[in-house]
Order: structure tokens, then sequence, then C-alpha cells
């Protein structure tokens, strides 16, 4: 039996993908595809229903079909938009180039026709998730023994590297990236969740708190996440702070 292929998306870690397609046994054939290749595969058979999904699981990108029974796949992009910018690969049979145009104006990030292959997809992804990454993000953040290399998506602790999910690594890497300075929960949501008109705080804190475990702390003795009572949250060296 094949061995499956390491997890790696952006170029080294798992990407959270949520697929919006009616026909089950092409639904059923993708999420097969891209898990071997070491995905998260999420999966709504319409339109409202993958909205609601992308808006709760924020997940790292989308694959749309075009040709859904409840609503056109383009108003559903629009409507995506207004909310959320989560990249977006366009995967449907329409191939006229007006159909083109039109998702990719609507915010489309790529664009595939079916039939695909489960290779090409999945180059697109890497290709679409790597363009989502700031060109001005260094190689690696450090802030005392914890590093966090946004490119590799890798991060350790004293030279461990740390088992995150991709929410929980998204997370460390916003912090890390701003030592010292205080983020809101609503600034955390908007960046990391990419909700930017809100939702449940206790989202931010269920992370955090998931977070602080593998980091060997808890919110009563931090080492690396400082709790701001009634402002946010701080990524500090262990040491140079004891009460926030």
């Amino acid at each position: 039996m094949p061995q499956r292929p390491p997890p790696r998306a952006y170029g080294g870690g798992v990407a959270s993908l949520l697929l919006i397609e009616d026909d089950p046994g092409i639904r059923g054939a993708v999420i097969r595809a891209l898990t071997d290749r070491g995905h998260v595969v999420r999966s709504a058979p319409d339109a409202m229903t993958g909205l609601q999904d992308a808006v709760a699981s924020a997940p790292d990108l989308v694959i749309l079909d075009l040709g859904l029974p409840d609503l056109d796949g383009v108003e559903l992009l629009r409507m995506l938009r207004a909310v959320s910018r989560v990249p977006v690969i366009v995967a449907t049979a329409r191939d006229e180039d007006s159909q083109v145009v039109k998702a990719l104006d609507a915010g489309a990030d790529d664009y595939v026709k079916k039939p695909y292959s489960a290779a090409q997809l999945d180059a697109r992804i890497r290709a679409v998730l790597r363009r989502s990454l700031p060109d001005e993000a260094p190689r690696t953040y450090r802030v005392g023994e914890l590093t966090v290399d946004p490119r590799s998506r890798v991060a350790t602790s004293d030279g461990v590297e740390l088992d995150l999910s991709p929410r929980e690594f998204d997370l460390l890497c916003y912090l890390a990236a701003r030592p010292g300075e205080v983020i809101t929960k609503r600034e955390l949501l908007a960046e990391v969740w990419r909700l930017p008109y809100g939702g449940a705080d206790k989202t931010v804190d269920v992370h955090l708190s998931w977070l602080r475990r593998k980091l060997g702390e808890t919110a009563n003795e931090p080492r690396y996440l400082l709790t701001v009572r009634g402002v946010g949250i701080k990524i500090v060296e262990p040491g140079s702070s004891s009460e926030a």
C-alpha cells in the first residue's frame, strides 16, 4: 500500500480547504484526492451552506463550483467577498471566456476548468496560497526560544517543533510578528479568522487556550502569551513581565 505524502501547503504546512460542489461524485473524488495530498477538506453541497461554512470555519482556501443548485457561484463569490478575503479557486465546467472574466472580476484568485487532475488542482492551491503570503514576510519570527517560520509553516519552542493546527499556527504567527504589541480579539478575528465584521470572542479564547497548552503554559502561569485585561493579548519573551 503506497504511503500518503506528508502534509504541505504554503510550501510546507497543512491547508484547511472548503469545497463547495453540488455533484456528490465529484465532491467525494476531490475530497479523497486532496486529503491524500495532505490537506484538510470540508465540503458543502450548495451556495448558502458553503457561505455559512466559509464564515464559520474560516478556511485557508475555498474551491468553488459555479453551477450550484440554489445560487449561481459568481453571486456567491460576490457575497463571500463582502465579508472575507479568503482565497478562492473557481472549479467549473463552464469554459466561456466571459464566465472566466466574470468570476475573476467577482474576486476569484484562480480558475480551473473541469475535468481537471488532482495534481493540477493541488498545484494551483499551493500557488494561490504562496501568493497570499505578504512579500515582506521574513523567513522566521523569534521571541525568546520560540521561532515561527511563516513560509514553511513550522514553529518550534526550545528547539522542539510544535504540533499546531492550521488556525493555531496562524494565530501564533500573527502574534509573533508583533512582539510586545497588545492585539485585541476583534483584530484577531478580522486578521486571523478573516471575519472583518466580528465573531465570537469565545473562538479566540479557546484557540489561545489550546495554543498555551502546546507552549507549556497557562493563563495563570504564562510564558509567552500575556493577557492584558480588558484589552487583548500580547506575546513577550519569557521573564519580561509577570503581570499584565
